[in-house]
């Protein structure tokens, strides 16, 4: 039994440096998304953030999915959001194709009265390897629940 075990120890130790260089891997290629992101909503280019999807590729928030992610962040645009800051938390490689990721996000921008709009929330997002190039495939993004009273 202990024999088992130790097998399996060892066996683990040899993994575990392999998973720790994907995983900074995936740390850096989505800290690259995201800057993309990020410079392309400042730009209000709802057409460059829609590259950076698979073709498939669909954003969901709590009005639903969004299959038309260039239209959907034009009306972003349009409501007055210009700004976003984002923050990659934690990533992890689920394979050679497949990566997820999840962090915080802050908007900001000004409506049409000129009041000051914008909201703070987290973010996840799974990431495929699409024609040699990392895309997103679902980003999923919610606001911040309140804290309890």
């Amino acid at each position: 039994m202990r024999l088992c075990y130790a097998f399996f120890l060892v066996l683990a130790s040899l993994f575990t440096p392999a998973m720790a260089a994907d995983d900074q891997s995936s740390q850096q290629e989505v800290v690259k998304i995201a800057a993309a992101f990020t410079e392309n909503f400042d730009k209000q280019n709802s057409a460059g953030i829609a590259a950076l999807f698979a073709k498939d590729g669909v954003f969901v928030n709590p009005t639903g999915p969004h299959t038309d992610v260039s239209q959907f962040y034009a009306g972003v645009f349009k409501a007055g959001i210009n700004s976003i800051e984002i923050t990659v938390k934690q990533t992890t490689a689920l394979g050679a194709d497949t990566m997820i990721g999840l962090g915080e996000f802050q908007t900001g921008g000004k409506n049409a009265s000129g009041a000051a709009i914008g909201e703070t929330g987290l973010w996840t997002a799974t990431y495929i390897r699409d024609g040699g190039a990392w895309k997103i495939r679902m980003l999923t993004g919610f606001p911040k629940a309140l804290p309890p009273k």
